[in-house]
């Protein structure tokens, strides 16, 4: 049989706490992997967090790893993180002591070649196409002539040159630029600011608005012209009030922001020729326009000068056209004589007919016949007169049976509304009566408990109230020295005494003997008759009897 003592159990291996253990741990990978490159697809990324920090991982088809920028190193970014975007990470590998992890603390990041930015310009050229930016329906028409023209670019370039000289070449206007940086760190928000810049200008300020914009950089690679793909840039652009010409790059490179704006133009050179038209040619096609009009006004006059003497030459002749009234006249004043003497024949035979009729028999009978008339119509009106007198007599003696009984129906009314008075003066008189008694009852259990409440009778039982000289009430004999002049208040009045020393210190209260003292400790003063208690004012000190 074999046996092993504890001292076998033993280890020669160093004992480490747990948390001694993690910061060796910690310190040996990151003295190891103090600067590393990872490439691998961002996963879980949701956006900076409150903190400016950004939480995410790195993966590929068999491993993973946490990953996390700091808020200093974010800012500094070239390019943005986002889901399913393959990078290439620089940073330092750490360890969290907390929890046993390990993570990769990033300090730079770049997409994975040129594949990869393609790959993410293709999804987020899906994503905006998908919110509506890129609708051909949503583009705005170029104003033709422009007087102010915005322009977005780097103010050292040589294409804010070439669009100044291309503009003052073709049409002279007033042309406003904004600089901002057109490559690197925080370009893609300049360009983005600028244009919402323009847009909040108010027209009529002090500053006039653009009636056209152009955002304009030279060419370069797809690294160079990453700005003008950012999603802040392309919002911008789709967002802007005013019509905006993209001029970003050389005619073979394509930026999201091309798909954004109103009009693409393949250089900044081609972006000033769409935004202005050639004077000259507008001097010239103007002068084409006038000399037209010129000549066409004066073929138009000649034409109505043709058409009128051909209307002239139409027109009859004077006397041509009064000849037919001349003849009416003529006839008319021939055949004006024959015509009175028949009028007159005429108007004579209706005379005869009508004087015919005019005999004195038969004014005599139409005479007769009216006055027959005018007698029955003046006996009707007396009989209507004779029956309307009869309706207001009987009318009158209706309305005087009701005028006689009239007295009496009111006194009747008189004596029910005496009647209800008196008995509403009595019920008022009774509410009076019996307001008044409970308020008397009220009163007196008032008195009562005041009488009850009051010390006076507690002074009637033997007891007395001290006061000092500010008539105060005494609680406490240490609030007394010797030599204070006190007044006692009992039942029947009050005495004025000064207090003595006793055992005590002044001011310290009396040991009370077992057996009187030969002295009292209050020498009671002779005084005047004792003076009754004011009964406007309250006693003072009423709530403390003893």
């Amino acid at each position: 049989m074999i046996s092993f003592s504890s001292d076998d159990s033993r280890s020669n291996l160093a004992e480490f706490t747990v948390s001694e253990l993690s910061g060796s741990i910690k310190r040996t990978i990151e003295t190891a992997f103090d600067h590393v490159r990872v490439r691998g697809e961002i996963s879980g990324y949701r956006g900076p967090h409150s903190s400016g920090h950004a939480y995410f991982s790195l993966k590929d088809d068999k491993s993973r790893i946490d990953a996390v920028i700091w808020k200093g190193s974010f800012s500094k970014l070239k390019y943005r993180p986002e889901e399913g975007m393959e990078v290439i990470a620089t940073g330092r590998i750490t360890t969290f002591p907390g929890s046993s992890k390990y993570q990769i603390v990033i300090e730079q990041m770049e997409p994975a070649g040129a594949g990869a930015l393609m790959a993410l310009i293709e999804e987020r050229k899906r994503k905006l196409g998908a919110e509506g930016l890129f609708d051909p329906a949503a583009k705005q028409l170029l104003p033709y002539m422009p007087k102010v023209i915005g322009v977005v670019t780097s103010p050292t370039g040589a294409v804010i040159r070439d669009i100044l000289h291309r503009i003052a070449d073709r049409f002279p206007v007033h042309v406003l630029v904004w600089p901002v940086k057109v490559q690197g760190e925080g370009s893609g928000e300049e360009v983005a600011n600028a244009i919402h810049g323009f847009n909040a200008l108010a027209p009529g300020g002090p500053i006039p608005r653009p009636d056209v914009l152009i955002v304009a950089r030279g060419g370069g690679s797809l690294e160079d012209l990453w700005s003008f793909n950012d999603e802040i840039v392309v919002r911008a652009a789709a967002a802007s009030g005013i019509p905006l010409i993209s001029a970003v790059g050389h005619e073979t490179d394509w930026t999201l922001i091309d798909y954004a704006a109103d009009v693409r133009a393949p250089t900044p050179t081609g972006a000033a020729e769409m935004a202005v038209p050639v004077k000259a040619e507008l001097v010239a096609q103007v002068a084409n326009i006038a000399a037209r009009l010129s000549g066409a006004t004066s073929r138009q006059m000649e034409i109505r000068r043709q058409g009128l003497r051909a209307l002239t030459r139409a027109l009859p002749s004077l006397d041509q056209l009064l000849a037919l009234p001349r003849r009416r006249f003529d006839e008319a004043a021939t055949g004006l004589g024959r015509g009175l003497e028949l009028n007159t024949m005429a108007k004579r035979r209706a005379f005869e007919r009508s004087a015919s009729a005019l005999r004195p028999d038969m004014l005599a009978r139409r005479i007769g016949e009216r006055r027959q008339r005018v007698t029955e119509r003046a006996a009707l009106a007396e009989r209507i007169v004779e029956r309307m007198i009869d309706r207001l007599r009987a009318r009158v003696s209706g309305a005087d049976a009701v005028l006689r009984n009239l007295p009496a129906r009111l006194r009747a009314q008189t004596d029910r509304s005496r009647d209800r008075l008196e008995g509403l003066t009595r019920r008022a008189d009774s509410a009076v009566l019996n307001e008044l008694r409970a308020n008397r009852a009220t009163l007196a259990g008032h008195e009562r408990m005041l009488q009850s409440l009051s010390y006076k009778n507690v002074l009637q039982r033997g007891y007395a109230v001290i006061r000092d000289a500010g008539d105060r009430p005494v609680s406490r004999a240490a609030s007394l020295g010797a030599g204070s002049a006190i007044s006692i208040e009992f039942s029947d009045g009050r005495v004025s005494a000064v207090t003595e020393g006793g055992d005590g210190a002044p001011g310290q209260p009396v040991r009370e003997p077992s057996s009187p003292p030969a002295s009292s400790a209050v020498s009671a003063r002779p005084a005047a008759a004792p003076r009754p208690a004011k009964k406007s004012e309250p006693p003072a000190g009423q709530g403390s009897l003893f």
